[in-house]
């Protein structure tokens, strides 16, 4: 499908408007490194609301703002200016520490690169993640918790290989295991598809929308319009703003 054909399927666009069922509320959501000459806009003035359950793909040129509006979602980077509400928490202006705890707390992310450490097994990798979070949970318990994310992906039997004896779908799929294993509200998976064939990326795409109908709201940062196509809304950036927002009949 063309770009053109995409974003002609009566998209919105301008400010959302206050809604109280709202997974994430973004209003005038705002993001600039530098003053004066020499500030570089990341977004600007991004007003979006994301329900639980919806599957949101994020598309654009590179520089568009996507990724770094993704970042702010999840929590990794903080607006310079607007407000940020996730799953009734105000996170915009939050202290460091508090929130890389709420992060810990209610986001997974999966990276493009799968971000795997190498020495560890795929069950280790993911076991990793929960031991890095806050909760005490015993070893037998932290265990049993990985290798259930692990065969909700697919690949219990593949808990013992390193990643280098995996295919890149497979070392994106514990990503994934990983990314989910604390079982977050929110996922933003950023291009999670871009080093994978097609083929293995529909796979993980499809992973993502299962993950959604089971309650997770799932932000997709991607130039694929192929996939974005199949998602709940394609909300598609330019110069650090939304250009439009395609309902693609998800809510």
């Amino acid at each position: 499908m063309s770009t053109t054909s995409l974003l002609l399927q009566e998209p919105t666009s301008g400010p959302a408007t206050e809604d109280t069922t709202a997974h994430v509320q973004a209003r005038s959501l705002t993001r600039i490194w530098g003053r004066g000459a020499a500030a570089q806009i990341g977004i600007s003035d991004i007003d979006i609301d994301l329900h639980r359950g919806e599957l949101v793909a994020l598309i654009g040129p590179s520089g568009s703002g996507k990724s770094t509006l993704g970042s702010l979602l999840a929590g990794i980077d903080q607006p310079t200016s607007g407000s940020l509400v996730v799953g009734g928490d105000r996170i915009d202006g939050m202290r460091p520490d508090r929130l890389a705890t709420w992060r810990g707390q209610h986001v997974g992310i999966v990276f493009q690169d799968f971000h795997l450490l190498p020495t560890l097994t795929a069950l280790e990798n993911v076991e990793l993640a929960i031991e890095l979070g806050l909760a005490r949970v015993g070893r037998r318990d932290r265990r049993a918790r990985a290798m259930s994310s692990l065969e909700q992906v697919g690949l219990g039997d593949l808990s013992r290989k390193l990643p280098a004896q995996m295919s890149g779908g497979e070392q994106q799929r514990v990503g994934i295991a990983r990314a989910m294993v604390r079982e977050p509200s929110l996922l933003v998976a950023d291009e999670p598809t871009g080093s994978l064939d097609q083929a293995n990326g529909h796979e993980v795409f499809e992973l993502l929308t299962g993950l959604a109908h089971h309650g997770t709201t799932i932000v997709f940062i991607t130039h694929d319009l192929a996939l974005a196509s199949d998602a709940d809304r394609v909300v598609a950036m330019i110069d650090g703003r939304i250009d439009s927002i395609t309902d693609r009949g998800g809510r």
